[in-house]
């Protein structure tokens, strides 16, 4: 396994480009199968993609969000110390990497957003703590917790078809998370990565010293000192404790008094607790904003990439490849098959449309049609896409950038090892569908 690791990781580091260059590369090769694929014209193609190229504009907000404010609450002294008492008896790179991907699974199945950052700055916390620990190794398992978001409470699928006048509705009714996220099958599911990819992930640990990478002590991002001052009284309403906890209070109570009246826990939720956890905690506005300035330092090659994403799923939409492409793996199946052939066909179309909800609008109809008409299994069905999703956001850099935000390193440095964590989980992920398929048809 070891050797197998440093062959991808040596392959990875001479040819993988940095996310920017890849969602480029991606866009170019997107308008080359419309162009080709569907007989699509380039300058329509073109006028496709930059219609979509803003239209991701409140999600790019959102997950700048969720950055920043997972990066401040995780610096807050009581989260700091929280963390660091959760990972206290973790003192071999063994055990670390074992520790940052259990708890990023945990996490994430609890909340995706919450466990993205929790699983990257408990990484990020092990690799300052453990000594002899690859960096990268640790990086790249704390992101892998990610690969179950889509069977857990907050996956976007399962909860949509159970949303009452979702828009396939009329086509199969709404689908309880009984028979989805809570059905024996997929909770068995979770439970495999959960109790099993920890210990995949710990067989990738380099062997030869010489090629064990440490993080650098000397980079370990801290808080900026704020200014506490009180002379003027700008400074004293600046650092003042009442402004600070005043307000992080009213945001908490906000929070507990939408979930009372039946809230559901959304991405805008998390930041709402995130947010105002984090001016709570640090007591004044000062020390909040200048933790603030400290997160904003690593978003700044983020931000960018995901217009490039939504001009791609413009172009995919707008010249209708992506149905072309579902549909001919739907020719291909049968009321068993279709459930597999669905998770095949939603891991691809996600190299190119990494977002699940906006993926199943265009993917969803053509799917639960296609399982209507042949008698397969609708929640098998509906979810083989979500899974397809989360399988291959192992390799899509889009969903790697905040990993890679925050640990600042290059996606050549854990490539190769998300690359064999994407060929385990395809296993463990495969065999569910297949056996879901031939269990509901």
């Amino acid at each position: 396994m070891n050797t197998l690791a440093n062959f991808f990781m040596r392959i990875m580091s001479r040819y993988m480009p940095d996310p920017l260059v890849v969602a480029i590369i991606l866009t170019a090769l997107t308008i080359v199968l419309a162009v080709f694929g569907q007989g699509t014209g380039f300058l329509e193609a073109t006028q496709y993609w930059g219609k979509d190229f803003w239209s991701l504009l409140a999600f790019t907000m959102q997950m700048t969000i969720i950055l920043l404010a997972g990066y401040i609450l995780a610096r807050t002294p009581l989260v700091n110390w929280l963390m660091d008492k959760l990972i206290a008896p973790v003192t071999t790179p063994r055990g670390a990497i074992i520790a940052a991907t259990m708890i990023a699974g945990v996490a994430t199945w609890m909340n995706w957003g919450f466990g993205l950052v929790i699983g990257t700055l408990i990484a990020q916390k092990l690799g300052h703590k453990v000594k002899g620990l690859h960096y990268p190794l640790v990086i790249a398992a704390g992101y892998s917790g990610f690969a179950i978001y889509g069977i857990g409470l907050s996956g976007s699928v399962p909860l949509l078809i159970n949303t009452p006048g979702h828009f396939l509705e009329e086509t199969i009714g709404l689908v309880p998370l009984s028979e989805t996220i809570f059905s024996p099958i997929m909770l068995i599911t979770s439970a495999l990565v959960v109790l099993t990819l920890p210990f995949f992930n710990a067989m990738l640990l380099p062997k030869d010293p010489a090629d064990i990478k440490e993080v650098n002590a000397g980079e370990q991002a801290r808080v900026t000192e704020p200014d506490t001052s009180r002379d003027s009284i700008a400074e004293k309403l600046n650092n003042s404790v009442i402004i600070g906890v005043g307000t992080g209070l009213f945001g908490v109570l906000y929070a507990v008094l939408y979930l009372w009246n039946g809230g559901a826990i959304t991405l805008n939720f998390v930041n709402t607790v995130f947010l105002f956890l984090g001016i709570l905690l640090f007591v004044t506005p000062n020390r909040f904003l200048a933790a603030l300035n400290d997160g904003v330092k690593i978003l700044g090659g983020v931000i960018i990439q995901y217009p490039f994403y939504a001009g791609i799923l413009g172009i995919l939409s707008g010249s209708g490849l992506i149905v072309t492409f579902a549909s001919w793996f739907v020719s291909i199946s049968t009321a068993e098959t279709l459930p597999i052939w669905s998770f095949i066909s939603a891991g691809l179309i996600n190299i190119f449309v990494p977002s699940g909800g906006g993926q199943w609008v265009i993917q969803g109809p053509v799917m639960m049609e296609a399982a209507r008409q042949l008698g397969a299994p609708i929640p098998a069905t509906a979810v083989a896409v979500q899974i397809g999703d989360q399988w291959t956001n192992m390799v899509q850099p889009f969903w790697l950038l905040p990993a890679l935000a925050i640990s600042g390193l290059k996606l050549r440095d854990i490539m190769g090892y998300m690359v064999l964590i994407l060929l385990y989980l395809g296993v463990i992920f495969g065999g569910a569908v297949v056996i879901w398929g031939q269990m509901g048809a």
